[in-house]
């Protein structure tokens, strides 16, 4: 053999595996949400950064495919198979534990990362948070204890509102007993309606108004920030001081809210999936609780309710809208 053709020939085995591994498909990602991509367009890019910081972006060398069930449970568990038939890497569930259950039930051998407003042990979801077992992990901000502390900021903003109106998700895990007890605590008289449907808002908010409640206290649940809009409305419309479970319906016009930063827990999963992709188990990966809690109060619909903000309370806000 000539000396030219063997160096070719050994040129292009060499080149050959290189070829090969360039052709290969980018992993995918599966983001699969109870919200939609209006209410989910600022943790993603959250999610995005934590995934850049393990070293993938998306469109360069990761790329994710997205479901969205715009608050609607029902649709749950066939937009889950339908995501698992993608054959995805891994998958990312938002919105609740209901969300994150339904991809569960639909396999057992893709990871996933979930966030979670309640106890993933208690809901089933892993064994431990430190050992979470089989294909799940995550982040898990357990709200649950948070509402005793929004029922005494609420009375601290509105002192006058002895009578509150609270609405809740029924796939929550929320303790009404606790909710109560909270409220006595504080001379408060609560009442607590269920909701899981656009007809059930609709009944819960007839009943707050019949009832005649002075403040309302919106508890976690996917339906509840899709449905955000008309949220923030009915208490302006009412002149009802409102307290939320997540930021984002204090930007569009609530008055306060107070929970864990929802920044950190996206960036969070967005780490964990990029660890994944690199071949860590979510078994061996524990599930992270958020150490960072804010309050954010939106001063211009405070004054738009003729309320005066005590000036503690400001000074204990992490943000203050103006």
């Amino acid at each position: 053999m000539r000396r030219r053709a063997f160096i070719t020939l050994l040129g292009g085995a060499a080149a050959w595996p290189l070829a090969a591994r360039a052709q290969q498909p980018m992993p995918v990602i599966g983001y699969f949400s109870a919200r939609s991509p209006v209410t989910d367009g600022s943790m993603l890019s959250a999610f995005r950064q934590g995934l850049s910081d393990t070293g993938f972006v998306e469109g360069r060398n990761v790329a994710m495919e997205f479901r969205w069930a715009e608050g609607r449970d029902d649709r749950l568990l066939e937009l889950a198979h339908d995501l698992v038939r993608r054959r995805v890497a891994v998958i990312i569930t938002t919105g609740g534990e209901s969300t994150a259950r339904a991809v569960k039930a639909a396999t057992s051998t893709i990871p996933i990362v979930f966030i979670s407003g309640s106890d993933p042990v208690e809901s089933g979801l892993v064994a431990s948070l430190s050992r979470p077992g089989g294909n799940l992990t995550g982040v898990s901000s357990i709200l649950s204890p948070l509402v005793p502390k929004q029922i005494g900021l609420l009375s601290e903003l509105a002192p006058n509102a002895i009578s509150m109106g609270v609405l809740v998700n029924p796939e929550s895990l929320i303790r009404i007993a606790e909710l109560e007890d909270a409220a006595r605590a504080v001379g408060r008289r609560l009442i607590i309606l269920k909701a899981s449907t656009d007809a059930d808002i609709d009944v819960a908010f007839e009943a707050f108004i019949q009832q005649r409640v002075q403040a309302l206290l919106v508890t976690p649940g996917p339906l509840f920030v899709t449905r955000m809009d008309r949220l923030v409305a009915f208490a302006a419309r009412h002149s009802l001081p409102a307290m939320y479970s997540r930021r984002e319906l204090v930007d569009a016009g609530g008055l306060v809210s107070y929970a864990s930063s929802t920044a950190e827990g996206y960036r969070q999963m967005g780490i964990y999936a990029g660890r994944i992709l690199k071949g860590e188990k979510p078994s061996e990966l524990p599930v992270v609780q958020p150490t960072r809690f804010e309050l954010v109060i939106n001063l211009k619909t405070a004054r738009a309710l003729g309320l005066d903000v005590p000036p503690n309370l400001l000074a204990r806000a992490d943000e203050v809208i103006e």
